[in-house]
């Protein structure tokens, strides 16, 4: 009688995406992929991430806990710092906090705040596109959906592009302590804290 294998470990890592990289592990037409930065194998990412995009990735080799983080019904919310040229007015971002219809559906209710500074991040390689005459701003952006480009779609549709987004926190896991193009692996203890977490959203 063959011997039962025991289950492996949930193992989660946090990535900090660059600038130009897919979130998958192979590109036929050889541009950068996570295989490039993350040699461990058997993880796959929770959920995407733009190749425009930067900021936090998870990934895991735990299908129940990306079904658990990203299915719509479960309303996880995530992070973005999110730079648009010109600067919304309070009215603008009423539009985006309270829903923005786009052509695959009105998107959810969302958390958004004009920041007052500039946040405290990397610069990014390529730099964005400056226009001497046209401002930018800051926004804070928290979603508990993931509609494809959503966030850019959102603030285009009021007539702010988009010229740079990082996503800075899923829940409460954040990129605190990570550098462009680095991983981590959560301790067991930080696993066990994040399915709580995730278990009493459904009180």
């Amino acid at each position: 009688m063959a011997a039962t294998r025991a289950p492996e470990p949930t193992r989660v890592l946090r990535f900090w995406k660059p600038y130009g990289v897919l979130t998958q592990f192979t590109d036929p037409e050889g541009r950068p992929t996570l295989a490039d930065y993350i040699p461990v194998r058997d993880v796959y990412s929770v959920g995407r991430l733009d190749y425009d995009s930067e900021g936090l990735l998870l990934l895991t080799n735990n299908s129940a806990l990306i079904a658990r983080l990203t299915h719509p019904r479960y309303a996880h919310p995530k992070t973005y710092l999110v730079q648009v040229e010109r600067v919304p007015s309070e009215a603008d971002l009423d539009r985006l906090r309270a829903g923005i219809q786009l052509k695959d559906g009105l998107t959810r209710p969302a958390k958004v705040r004009l920041l007052e500074n500039p946040p405290d991040l990397p610069e990014r390689t390529p730099p964005i596109r400056y226009r001497a005459n046209v401002p930018t701003a800051w926004l804070q952006i928290t979603l508990t959906e993931g509609k494809k480009r959503q966030i850019r779609r959102m603030t285009a549709a009021i007539g702010y592009p988009t010229l740079r987004l990082v996503r800075v926190a899923i829940g409460n896991i954040t990129l605190e302590g990570l550098r462009v193009g680095e991983y981590r692996a959560l301790s067991q203890a930080q696993i066990a804290a994040l399915w709580r977490s995730l278990r009493s959203t459904d009180r």
